[in-house]
């Protein structure tokens, strides 16, 4: 039912867990930022391809299912304190991605190569694979965020669901400050996007900025379920129903993300014309480094951790 194979795309070695039964099959990158590439079912990609996997490993254009870290979208300057430490961030930085106002976005571990794979294997109750990023091994990584940990990523399909669980552990004698989230770019291959229902449980949405950084402004909201049709989003929203789940349907398929565990934030990014939707999973608001809005430290001895679920299911008769 279960297996775990090793694979290559666009000339990178992946990881593909597959459930035979559901045929469904999700192919990871450890090499190239531990980055879900692919997520196939009945034969459909799932996941937003945009410009691939190559693309991705070249310049951090994202694309599949992208871990921003440490911090989710984007930041309001090139300078943050926290913990009583101030950063001055290099914009000529290699690591450093910039969006077209110049101001820093996803993160630092864009594409990252330096990811271990640790357990990996499939059994009867499902096929795993886990992978920790040494943060503070890296000194051009701590220059940009001073706060040395260990990150560990564990992607499991089990059923018809891929989950994927995050544990941030420090590794000095300082709390770590915590605003990482994901970028799943989810799509209903065969379906107009216009026909995309959609379902987001959210209660309240920031107001944002020019440059989508919040104002420190909120305002409660609802979004009925229904058609995406000629809609775009680009919206930062601060509180959620719990349990938080998201629902994407068409095509006698329906995708169901649900937050599981520390994320209480959500972006909702279905950009007009484009032929996708994310349902983004954050710890923190956007520029909670520098606003400290939301923003989580985790003590030296403790962890934070996160996990979040896609779950895949026909809604119609098979033919």
């Amino acid at each position: 039912m279960y297996a775990l194979a090793d694979t290559h795309t666009d000339g990178f070695p992946t990881v593909t867990l597959s459930n035979a039964v559901a045929d469904l099959h999700a192919t990871l990158a450890p090499t190239v930022g531990m980055i879900v590439c692919s997520l196939r079912h009945r034969g459909a990609e799932l996941l937003g391809q945009r410009r691939g996997l190559g693309q991705y490993a070249q310049s951090g254009s994202t694309m599949g299912i992208p871990l921003l870290h440490p911090w989710a979208n984007r930041l309001s300057g090139l300078a943050y304190a926290v913990g009583g430490r101030r950063v001055q961030l290099d914009p000529a930085s290699p690591l450093l991605h910039k969006d077209g106002a110049g101001l820093p976005m996803h993160g630092l571990v864009a594409a990252y190569d330096r990811w271990r794979v640790g357990e990996r294997g499939a059994d009867a109750h499902g096929a795993r694979l886990v992978a920790e990023l040494d943060f503070g091994a890296d000194a051009a990584l701590l220059d940009a965020f001073p706060f040395p940990h260990v990150l560990r990523l564990a992607v499991t399909l089990r059923d018809a669901t891929l989950t994927v669980a995050t544990t941030l552990a420090p590794r000095a004698d300082r709390a770590v400050p915590v605003s990482f989230g994901f970028h799943p770019y989810l799509r209903l291959p065969g379906v107009p996007r216009a026909e995309w229902a959609i379902a987001a449980p959210v209660r309240e949405r920031a107001r944002l900025d020019a440059h989508l950084i919040p104002t420190g402004g909120r305002e409660a909201v609802t979004l009925e379920p229904g058609p995406l049709g000629a809609r775009g989003f680009d919206d930062l929203f601060t509180r959620l129903d719990r349990p938080a789940r998201f629902l994407l349907a068409g095509g006698g398929r329906r995708l169901t993300v649900t937050f599981d565990d520390g994320f209480p934030c959500a972006q909702l990014y279905a950009p007009p014309g484009d032929a996708l939707i994310c349902f983004e999973p954050m710890t923190a608001p956007t520029n909670a480094l520098i606003s400290g809005d939301g923003l989580r430290l985790v003590a030296p001895g403790e962890d934070y951790s996160a996990a979040f679920s896609i779950a895949v299911a026909d809604t119609a008769p098979r033919a």
